[in-house]
């Protein structure tokens, strides 16, 4: 299990975004990040996948959120143009303390782990779902039943997990990234299945006037 802690992660920006339990592939191709992918397989340490900031000051490395995801390589491929592909997996938050840029443009950051969440149930016959969570839980596994290819690289599909249901949500929904990372920093299940249950609310009104 990983423990909350000081590390300095290797950081790769990107607009499209994992949290712990998600999935995704990437197309690597800069040398720099090329670096990176190769340092994270020989050292086994990962690196943190972050959300970018639009606002933000590039040379002073504000255009890095504060709150990324640990992330390990578990598969890798090279691929017909020359690119790199790799399957990753996130596993766990962080927080960003600072960031240096090394000589070839790569953000390495000194990163506080967040503990990860307990999500045992004390006693499984007495839990009940709530209604959000029925239906977040629904909605999604349309979603996965929608789309075959988004599905394979969950190869199990934990829906009984509130808050990877909800994580799962946070990665697809079209939010700002300020959105999702005031988010993150609820780390509550109930509160963000209120959230998404509310964004679904205000879809559902806007397509009823909308055909009216």
């Amino acid at each position: 299990m990983l423990d909350s802690s000081v590390k300095k992660l290797g950081l790769f920006p990107l607009t499209a975004h994992i949290l712990p339990g998600g999935r995704m592939q990437l197309r690597v191709f800069e040398p720099r990040y090329m670096r990176l992918v190769r340092d994270s397989l020989r050292n086994q340490l990962g690196f943190g996948l972050c959300m970018l900031n639009p606002n933000g000051d590039l040379s002073r490395n504000e255009h890095i959120h504060s709150v990324g995801t640990l992330v390990k390589v578990i598969d890798f491929e090279s691929l017909d143009d020359g690119y790199l592909g790799i399957t990753i997996v996130g596993e766990q938050l962080f927080d960003i303390q600072s960031i240096e840029t090394e000589k070839d443009g790569l953000r390495v950051g000194e990163v506080i782990l967040r503990s990860l969440p307990d999500t045992t149930t004390a006693n499984a016959e007495d839990y009940v779902a709530s209604n959000d969570e029925c239906e977040l839980k629904r909605r999604l596994q349309e979603v996965f039943d929608n789309y075959p290819e988004f599905a394979s690289l969950y190869p199990e599909q934990n829906f009984d997990d509130s808050l990877w249901v909800c994580n799962r949500w946070l990665e697809i929904l079209p939010l700002q990234a300020e959105t999702k990372q005031a988010l993150l920093n609820e780390s509550d299940a109930p509160q963000l299945q209120a959230y998404l249950r509310q964004l679904f609310e205000e879809s559902s009104n806007e397509d009823s006037n909308y055909a009216s």
